[in-house]
């Protein structure tokens, strides 16, 4: 991951995004630290809560804001803790994105890869463009 995609020196979304984005990155922190079975079962029951959609540039605005947030947070937030912080924080504020992990690549390297997407769109906030493919081990 590069640093361009880790922190985002922009600060995006309103001030409840911003809240939000704040709140979801340190409960995705807290989650990280526990078992995995833990997390995943707390991402389903957010995700349950989250019922409205989301437009493409409303989850752009959030991931932003998740990035940004990160830039205070000392220790590591790349891709795991971004997207993880990203679906929470979307859950706080009632909508709904859904968190993946797999592997992204292109021709020369291929690395292992968490990502929020819109139900029925591909990656939210990615660099799809610069020939990134995205593909997904597990959705939750």
């Amino acid at each position: 991951m590069t640093s361009m995609e880790a922190y985002s020196t922009t600060r995006a979304g309103t001030f409840p995004e911003r809240c939000a984005a704040a709140a979801g990155l340190a409960l995705a922190l807290v989650l990280l630290r526990l078992p995995f079975c833990f997390t995943v079962r707390a991402v389903r029951l957010a995700r349950r809560v989250g019922c409205r959609r989301l437009t493409a540039a409303q989850a752009d605005a959030l991931i932003t804001a998740v990035r940004h947030a990160g830039r205070l947070w000392p220790g590591r937030a790349a891709c795991m803790e971004t997207s993880l912080g990203a679906v929470l924080a979307a859950a706080l504020l009632g909508r709904r994105l859904n968190w993946c992990l797999g592997v992204r690549f292109s021709p020369p390297p291929v690395e292992y890869h968490a990502w929020a997407e819109l139900p029925g769109h591909g990656p939210v906030g990615e660099y799809t463009e610069a020939g990134w493919h995205h593909h997904t081990a597990l959705t939750i």
